[in-house]
Order: structure tokens, then C-alpha cells, then sequence
């Protein structure tokens, strides 16, 4: 059995750590900035910041204590501390950080809009919100195969597709930003790619009930998960081909500054 977090990471974890560097570099990240990552989860984002700076320093929060306690270990750098907090109440004063950065975690937050409310509060004038999401609708390949064909199964599921997650969608993001107050505001599409060496790669990490998609495997009975299994295979490796899958990953990204006086 996995912990929570090696199941996160072996689900949706690597594909974060993949998106990580590029989302950086769109957020525009500079040397010697001090950031505060937002939902840190098990610590992709945080990661990514210090291998690519020398002396960036990055706070990372999230509610979760078992994924605060593997991005710790994992990432074990003086420049990076992870503490157990809500984005939408931070702790910190007004215009504590250089930059805010939250990736692959504001639509899950219950109010977005609350949520960028503080990042905005604990950034400094001139300073970056950045985030990103995943196009669930079209873009995010493994998720929009898998509930295509569960869909196909049971069309009474449809409303549990993703595809129906908030701010996930051209144009969500930056209204939401815009809404906000914050300035020269701009979105863009993040593309990534990722290989599984194999279906089961692919397919086991939804057997271990991360996420809506893995809810929902967990709840079926053994018949239906294996109907399932069964035509996503043939949906990926057609007429018993074998061997690696490679699928690409579209998530949305927008930034904007937080005006100065």
C-alpha cells in the first residue's frame, strides 16, 4: 500500500513536477525573490523553485499535514519551509512577498475569489500572482480519455467530469484576476507531455482513490471497474499493442501585478 502522499505522486504528482518549471518561468521568477507557494501540496512547485535559483527563498502552505511532511523530506533545503494553513486566510503580513504562486490547486480552493483576495493582500506592489490550471475540458489527455469513456459507460456520471470544474476553461482565469484589481494581466496555454512505460502505469494509480477520477473508480464494483479497464486499454494500446503511452497535458496559466500606488 502506498501513503497518501507516494499515491498523489504517482497519480497526478508527475505531471505537476513536469508543469512546475515551465509554469515558473511564464510567472517569471527571478533570483533572490522570496515566494509564497499556495497549496504546496508535496512540494512540485517548491521544488522546481530551488533547483533553478541560488538563493530564492519559497513558503509553502498547505492544509494538508501528510503532504507538508513529504514535501519537507523530500525537498530538505534551508530556503524552502512548508507550514499547514488556508489560502483563503493567510497568516502573513500585507506585502510579505515578492511573489505568489499557486499550481494545479485554485479550483479546488471553496472560494477562489477569497483565496486571491490574501494573495494579493500578502504580495508587494509590483509584485506577481501567478497560477495555473488544468484544461480538464479538452487539454488534460489522461483525464479527458478517462472520463470520456467512463461517460460512454454510464452517461448518469457525466456530471462528475471534470470537465465541469471551475475556472478550468480559455478566458476563466484572467476574468477572474481582472475582477480582482490586479494589472496587465495575461493568460497563456502551458503544454507538457509525459510517458507511462506501460497501461498498468498508466491505469493503477487509479485504483488508489486520489482525486474525483479515483473516487469514482473506488466506487464501482468489480464488474464495471474491469468493464472500464478494459476499454481504456483497447483505447490506448489498440488491437493488444504494448509497450510506453506518451500523453500530453494542457493546463491554463495567468498572471497579473498587483497595482502600485
Amino acid at each position: 500500500m502506498f501513503s497518501e502522499s507516494e499515491a498523489y505522486e504517482r497519480f497526478m504528482g508527475r505531471w505537476s513536477r513536469s508543469l512546475a518549471l515551465p509554469f515558473l518561468e511564464y510567472a517569471g521568477l527571478e533570483e533572490g525573490d522570496l515566494v509564497l507557494d499556495v497549496g504546496s501540496g508535496t512540494g512540485a512547485l517548491s521544488a522546481a523553485v530551488l533547483s533553478h535559483t541560488e538563493t530564492t527563498r519559497v513558503v509553502g502552505i498547505d492544509p494538508s499535514s501528510a503532504y507538508l511532511a513529504y514535501a519537507r523530506q523530500r525537498t530538505g533545503n534551508q530556503r524552502a519551509t512548508f507550514e499547514q494553513g488556508d489560502g483563503q486566510q493567510l497568516r502573513f503580513a500585507d506585502a510579505s512577498f515578492d511573489k505568489t504562486l499557486s499550481l494545479l490547486v485554485i479550483n479546488f480552493i471553496p472560494d477562489p475569489g477569497k483565496a486571491l483576495d490574501e494573495m494579493i493582500r500578502v504580495t508587494r506592489p509590483g509584485g506577481i500572482i501567478a497560477a495555473a490550471v488544468w484544461d480538464y475540458d479538452q487539454g488534460m489527455e489522461m483525464l479527458r480519455i478517462f472520463w470520456d469513456e467512463v461517460v460512454a459507460l454510464d452517461p448518469s456520471s457525466e456530471m462528475r467530469d471534470e470537465r465541469h470544474m471551475p475556472l478550468c476553461k480559455p478566458g476563466e482565469l484572467a476574468s477572474l484576476w481582472e475582477q480582482h484589481g490586479l494589472v496587465g494581466v495575461e493568460e497563456a496555454p502551458l503544454v507538457i507531455s509525459l510517458e507511462f512505460a506501460s497501461f498498468e502505469d498508466f491505469w493503477t494509480p487509479f485504483l488508489e482513490r486520489q482525486g474525483p477520477a479515483g473516487a469514482y473508480v473506488a466506487s464501482l464494483n468489480e464488474p464495471a471497474r474491469l468493464q472500464l479497464e478494459q476499454r481504456l486499454r483497447l483505447r490506448l494500446q489498440p488491437q493488444g499493442s504494448s509497450g510506453p503511452i506518451r500523453l500530453s497535458g494542457r493546463g491554463w496559466a495567468v498572471k497579473g501585478e498587483v497595482p502600485r500606488p
